[in-house]
């Protein structure tokens, strides 16, 4: 076997993957309120972009003719002559955007509620008690934790405030004396006695049950739990309807900082005159412009080479972002538009109308690549009549009906759901059952495929869903 070294020519296609289009797919899956902190950070690192004063003014993007002129490095170069000259308002030096003005008003102010520690403190303020307890209550008040229970015994906080343990349960009937009730508890039966406590409720089998038979309740044993105590099924379940009115997790309610998380539509469906309008809900992320006081060290031929490189750079930086959110805006109409005319049942009459959809579906129809897809509806909530979903929200598997089409699972859940509330309390429906129902109902569905969408729905099983 002879070896040696030979040249040959061979032609290739590769996609070579450049900052600005790795820019532009980083912009599409971004979130309204993420594209507006990108547009922020980008304002504060380019010196050359800026806000419009005109929300509706757009960056006129170059000619295509000029981008394929260009090679290598010069591709993306773009005639700021050309383009300033275009944007000039008859030679008047154009004024700069003022970003020092401020507005103060009332929304300018973020309220925030109080977490649990501070509803404690507040509370233990206003108690009467020696300064030895009011600093006890205070470390005891600093250990609960989020849901409302001490995270540390009473013989370890005793060794940590060299105190007797006494002191700290003294201490400690203070601070579960406290709102919300249950506050303090080390146990969930303690925290429900608490609660019972504050009620007025002097219930012997209540009592009981909640100190001894709390896991037979939660299993739905009622019968069991009625052999043992010597009572009838239906006491059992008066005292289950008692205790699912109060709290197992009294300070839940109250969150910590940063716990308030709200969910802005990226895009708002508009129904008029029985049409749906699209809105594209960019409201927070401001409209860019390029700067053109720089225009000067461009059109200068004597300058420093390195500024003027990196204004060059800063130019095609600014005018790629532009770019990128405007290509952003117009992915997400044309997506949002494909899956409005799929859905428009769903929009019309309710989740029951939800068909099946996959991305390859969307991309064929509106020409994009399935990825492509992918990035525009990921992160990003619709606002519909129904009311606010999330973009994957649309795209769901499905099962086969009778007639050969297919029904959504979304919209099998929604049956499901209105099977049981419509069953008889006292016979509840097996699996078994409720899959022979959609059966009839022309959905071809297994047991097994119920039990698991019974569980996503948070449906408890037979046992527990039964009354006596």
């Amino acid at each position: 076997m002879r070896m040696g070294y030979g040249l040959n020519v061979v032609q290739t296609q590769k996609l070579i993957m450049t900052p600005e289009l790795r820019q532009a797919i980083a912009v599409l899956q971004l979130s309204s309120l993420e594209l507006s902190s990108y547009v922020e950070q980008q304002l504060q690192e380019n010196p050359l972009l800026e806000i419009g004063e005109d929300q509706s003014e757009r960056i006129d993007t170059p000619d295509q003719k000029h981008e394929e002129e260009g090679a290598g490095e010069n591709q993306y170069d773009i005639d700021w002559q050309d383009y300033f000259h275009d944007s000039s308002d008859l030679g008047m030096p154009r004024s700069e955007v003022s970003r020092d003005r401020e507005e103060y008003s009332y929304e300018n102010f973020v309220f925030r509620a109080p977490d649990l520690l501070e509803h404690l403190l507040s509370q233990l303020g206003l108690i009467r008690c020696s300064d030895r307890q009011r600093a006890i209550a205070e470390y005891i008040i600093g250990n609960i934790n989020r849901n409302g229970y001490l995270g540390c015994s009473t013989e370890d906080m005793a060794k940590q405030l060299n105190t007797s343990t006494e002191e700290v349960l003294d201490a400690l009937q203070i601070v579960q004396s406290l709102d919300p009730p249950g506050v303090g508890a080390r146990s969930l039966q303690e925290c429900l006695q608490l609660q019972l406590n504050y009620l007025g409720i002097d219930d012997e089998l209540v009592h009981n049950v909640v100190e001894r038979h709390l896991m037979d309740l939660a299993d739905g044993k009622y019968s069991r739990m009625a052999q043992l105590l010597g009572v009838q099924a239906q006491d059992i379940q008066r005292v289950a309807d008692l205790l699912k009115t109060l709290d197992p997790k009294p300070g839940r309610n109250f969150g910590g900082a940063g716990d308030n998380r709200y969910i802005v539509p990226d895009i708002v469906l508009n129904k008029v005159d029985g049409e749906y309008v699209i809105i594209i809900n960019d409201v927070s992320v401001p409209r860019l412009t390029i700067n053109n006081t720089y225009r000067a060290v461009l059109s200068h031929e004597q300058g420093d080479n390195k500024t003027k490189k990196f204004v060059e750079h800063k130019l095609n930086a600014a005018a790629w972002l532009i770019k990128s959110i405007e290509q952003r805006r117009l992915t997400l109409y044309k997506v949002t538009k494909c899956i409005v005319d799929l859905q428009r049942e769903f929009l019309d009459y309710g989740v029951k109308y939800l068909k099946p959809l996959n991305l390859k579906t969307v991309a064929d129809m509106v020409e994009l690549h399935e990825s492509t897809v992918s990035r525009a509806t990921s992160n990003k909530y619709i606002q519909t009549p129904q009311g606010v979903f999330e973009m994957k929200y649309f795209f769901s598997s499905g099962l086969s009906n009778a007639g050969g089409s297919m029904v959504s699972a979304e919209s099998i859940k929604k049956t499901m759901q209105e099977i049981v509330e419509k069953e008889d309390s006292q016979k509840p429906l097996n699996d078994q059952q409720i899959a022979d129902i959609l059966s009839r109902q022309g959905i071809k569905i297994s047991r097994r495929t119920v039990a698991k969408y019974r569980d996503e729905l948070g449906i408890p099983p037979i046992r527990k869903r039964k009354r006596y």
